[in-house]
């Protein structure tokens, strides 16, 4: 039996009633996803951390053979190896005084000026007795040159022996006599010449000048009173118009008891402290020690310099100093970094420290040399140069982003 034969509509398509998506269900998953990453980073950014505030501190590298060991300390007061209290030459009313205290003063720089009245009117009159002076002797001078005069015609008439020499010798003794006094009132001229120099002194003296450049630490005399370069007048007479400072003469006076003086040596490095900056440590050396005792207090006077003088470091300042160990011919020195105490936390056993880096808190592990006062020596961990967080505020840990505020004065 044959097969029926297909017909036109067995070709037909059936189509279902409702389309397929276009999109597939990984794309919409797509866009679910992105849309949970923006919104987590929001969220995020709202209520990110802000950044602690720390203070920071530098740390400085320093030699430990030259300063890590202290085998002195003493206390000493600054003082100016140059400073005077400025008087005058002459005892006088002061009449105009042209300084204040702080001010800057040069070399022969005009501080005040005394009543020159009586000073002036003397030198007038010098003036006027050399003038006088003078004149006679141009007097004298015309003189002269008429006695030799008549004593030349005298001996023209004695040749011919018409005068007598009793006439010669009398013209003579006049051009003698003459010229004697010639010479006595030019002696006089030279008097009245210093005289009149002398007189210009003691203008001079009533002008007081500065004798070296310095600041004026003090102000002791004002105008109408009486000043002297000795006490008098029952304390009513000043003996000084003001006193001048040289700064740049600052150094550190300190009794050290005669027995520890053999633990001080001629350049042996010190590091002294103000008391009025007691965080700063000033670098120093021994200038000097004065080869004398003091029979009472039992002490010898060393001269401490400042390796480099700063504006801070004022006269009579009382300041503490640490004398330190002198390395030896040939011996390397360790170089570490000094840091405040508070920098240094305790946590697992370890020392640890936390370092700035790109605004951030850095936790490090370092290793503790020794501890002197209110710093510690750090050996390794730290480097010169770096950013510590000198005071650990509660709640930051290594990784918190930090902010610096203004720097400790460990710097």
């Amino acid at each position: 039996m044959n097969p029926p034969k297909p017909k036109l509509d067995d070709l037909r398509i059936e189509r279902t009633d409702k389309p397929e998506s276009n999109s597939p269900a990984w794309v919409w998953g797509a866009v679910f996803l992105v849309v949970l990453v923006v919104t987590a980073g929001i969220v995020w950014w709202v209520r990110r951390p802000s950044a602690v505030e720390v203070r920071t501190v530098l740390a400085r590298e320093v030699s430990a053979a030259s300063s890590d060991h202290t085998v002195l300390n003493a206390s000493g007061y600054v003082t100016a190896r140059r400073a005077a209290t400025v008087s005058s030459k002459v005892t006088g009313k002061v009449i105009e005084v042209m300084i204040e205290e702080g001010m800057k003063v040069q070399e022969g720089q005009v501080l005040a000026r005394l009543d020159d009245t009586n000073v002036k009117a003397g030198l007038r009159l010098a003036e006027a007795q050399l003038e006088s002076a003078r004149k006679s002797l141009e007097e004298t001078r015309v003189r002269i040159k008429e006695a030799e005069q008549e004593l030349q015609r005298i001996a023209d008439l004695i040749k011919h022996r018409i005068s007598t020499q009793a006439d010669f010798d009398h013209a003579e003794a006049s051009v003698l006599s003459l010229k004697a006094k010639l010479e006595q009132q030019q002696a006089d001229v030279t008097v009245a010449e210093r005289q009149v120099s002398s007189w210009q002194q003691q203008m001079d003296d009533t002008i007081i000048r500065a004798p070296f450049s310095g600041i004026v630490t003090s102000k002791n005399a004002q105008p109408g009173e009486m000043i002297s370069p000795i006490s008098a007048g029952g304390g009513f007479t000043r003996t000084g118009i003001c006193t001048i400072v040289d700064m740049a003469s600052l150094e550190i006076e300190i009794d050290v008891n005669e027995s520890y003086i053999n633990r001080v040596e001629a350049d042996q490095p010190v590091e002294a402290t103000l008391d009025a900056y007691s965080d700063w440590k000033i670098p120093c050396k021994v200038i000097a020690i004065i080869p004398t005792a003091d029979r009472q207090k039992s002490t010898v006077k060393v001269r401490v310099g400042f390796d480099k003088l700063d504006k801070r470091i004022l006269p009579e300042m009382s300041v503490k100093v640490a004398f330190r160990e002198t390395a030896s011919p040939g011996q390397i020195t360790a170089r570490s970094v000094t840091l405040p105490k508070s920098a240094v936390q305790q946590q697992d056993g370890r020392d640890v420290v936390l370092v700035v880096q790109a605004g951030r808190a850095e936790r490090r592990a370092v290793t503790v040399s020794s501890t002197r006062n209110e710093e510690v020596m750090i050996s390794a961990g730290v480097g010169s140069g770096e950013r510590v967080v000198a005071d650990w505020p509660k709640g930051l840990v290594g990784g918190m982003a930090v902010k610096e505020m203004n720097s400790s004065k460990h710097e």
